[in-house]
């Protein structure tokens, strides 16, 4: 059914709103492009973006209301319903998933008795499945608020949620101290952290991202190839005939799966499966 047009904010809100877009749109050459941080500050004021948020962004903009919503359904970054103070994100993607990813994302939607996307009844909590985050090697990884939560456990995840909804103060494994989800909007939309040390307390890369940086700057010996199939640890085939010890890979060198000690159908010539023909015939 058609919709009567969103109500606008009162005149302080709209006021404080408008000054803040001003901010924002100086950035940029096209005041179009400013369009992803002023939905931020949306959500910065609401929690989530509703009727009245895109009818600002289209008036202030010079857009129509058709046109921002369509950019606000578009990321997953900007909520269309009211959410809690804290997104628990469960990475589920493969690594994660693998890795205890499924078993803790199960067990906190049954802890807290909400499946994705829903928020506890004390408006605390929203938990949801999330898309890679670029942290396999912290597998699994829980994010609040887009803060990381690194090699978690059913145990640990479900404390921390417990301590979110207790009030409790609670820190990321890295990055800057959590706040909450309007906070963390109005940094998205580009405005400084104004909390002490916030900022200082960023930090880099953990030492599991920095390993490849380290191999390729030789700060660290070069990894070593694997024995290929049949050959002893101790340098002989299975037949006792001498074969040369792992060495150091050379750069001509392709680590391939071939390479690997499973008996897969995909790496053992005694195990074939599937076409036989080449690509193409």
């Amino acid at each position: 059914m058609p919709q009567l047009p969103a109500p606008d904010y009162p005149a302080d809100v709209r006021a404080r709103l408008e000054a803040d877009a001003k901010e924002v749109i100086a950035r940029y050459p096209d005041s179009r492009s400013a369009l992803l941080p002023l939905l931020h500050l949306m959500q910065a004021e609401e929690g989530h973006v509703t009727r009245t948020g895109v009818r600002f962004c289209a008036e202030t903009l010079g857009l129509t209301t058709a046109e921002v919503t369509a950019v606000s359904t578009f990321y997953s970054m900007y909520r269309r319903k009211p959410s809690g103070d804290y997104q628990v994100g469960v990475c589920t993607n493969t690594l994660c998933a693998v890795m205890g990813g499924d078993a803790i994302y199960d067990a906190l939607r049954d802890h807290l008795d909400i499946g994705h996307g829903e928020t506890t009844g004390d408006g605390k909590v929203t938990l949801e499945h999330i898309e890679c985050n670029a942290a396999c090697d912290f597998a699994p990884v829980v994010m609040v608020n887009w803060e990381f939560f690194d090699n978690q456990t059913v145990e640990s995840a479900t404390r921390l949620v417990d301590d979110l909804r207790a009030g409790q103060q609670v820190a990321p494994t890295r990055g800057a101290p959590l706040c909450t989800y309007k906070e963390t909007a109005r940094i998205l939309a580009g405005f400084p952290d104004e909390r002490p040390g916030a900022v200082g307390a960023t930090g880099g890369a953990g030492p599991a991202s920095l390993i490849g940086l380290k191999l390729a700057k030789g700060e660290i010996p070069q990894p070593r190839v694997v024995h290929p199939r049949g050959e002893s640890a101790q340098g002989g085939n299975q037949q006792g005939e001498p074969q040369d010890q792992p060495h150091d890979p050379s750069p001509s060198e392709h680590l391939s799966s071939h390479d690997a000690p499973e008996e897969t159908s995909a790496s053992d010539p005694a195990h074939p499966a599937g076409p036989a023909a080449e690509e193409g015939e």
